[in-house]
């Protein structure tokens, strides 16, 4: 995993918003995708934001949509937003 690599994180009624910051990485992309599946269970919406990730590796986008499908359906209430948005869930 990137070093730098944080996922910060609230929950707002049925929502969930992550923060990501540091470097996203192919061991980044593992630790989000665990992260949604551990935490995102009862969320109606999760909103993901990139905008304090410094590099996001095309890698860490590769893994991250290779394995969405471990959330069970959960991957359609999903919503990226920040500078790095398209980079992450283009």
């Amino acid at each position: 995993m990137a070093s730098n690599f944080q996922i910060s994180s609230r929950k707002k009624q049925n929502n969930l918003y992550l923060k990501l910051s540091g470097d996203f990485d192919g061991s980044s992309a593992y630790e989000l995708i665990h992260y949604l599946k551990d935490n995102g269970g009862l969320a109606k919406k999760i909103m993901v934001d990139t905008q304090s990730l410094r590099n996001v590796y095309p890698f860490g986008t590769h893994i991250l949509k290779k394995n969405l499908h471990v959330l069970n359906g959960r991957s359609k209430h999903i919503t990226f937003a920040g500078k790095n948005a398209g980079q992450i869930a283009g």
